[in-house]
């Protein structure tokens, strides 16, 4: 059995990486270990939107990348943190039209809905991609 131990407020670094392929408990993991790096950093307010959002990114990685191989970095930044999924697949994700029919595409509008700032940054080259989010402690209300 796996056992994910999370940091103490005391052990908290600015960052956290791991690199693999996404297997069974791959996801629930990630977002187990995501829920304790936002505890430990005083962010836990903005737990259940960074969980949502990780695992619509890890879903795309599952569905569109060869070998399900990624790399995810949690990153604290003043008052936030920003999430970061990189992975070597050259397709750049797409937001769905928000047809609630559609048997996909709506993942990146979960992601634009839940938190404060999203993106994808392309490799120089065409070599894979990173797609990023931020979720700040206190929401962001720009969208009006």
């Amino acid at each position: 059995m796996n056992h994910v131990t999370g940091p103490r407020e005391v052990d908290v670094q600015p960052q956290y990486g791991a690199e693999f392929a996404l297997g069974e408990h791959s996801v629930r993991h990630l977002r187990r270990i995501l829920r304790l790096y936002l505890k430990g950093s005083g962010l836990i307010e903005r737990a259940d939107a960074a969980e949502l959002a990780l695992t619509e990114l890890l879903a795309n990685v599952v569905r569109h990348v060869p070998g399900r191989r990624c790399r995810v970095c949690f990153l604290l930044l003043p008052g936030a943190v920003r999430v970061e999924v990189s992975d070597d697949c050259a397709l750049l994700p797409v937001p769905g039209n928000g047809d609630v029919l559609a048997g996909g595409g709506r993942g990146l509008l979960l992601v634009e809905a839940v938190t404060d700032r999203w993106g994808v940054t392309p490799r120089p080259g065409g070599g894979g991609k990173t797609v990023w989010f931020e979720c700040a402690a206190e929401r962001l209300d720009s969208r009006g």
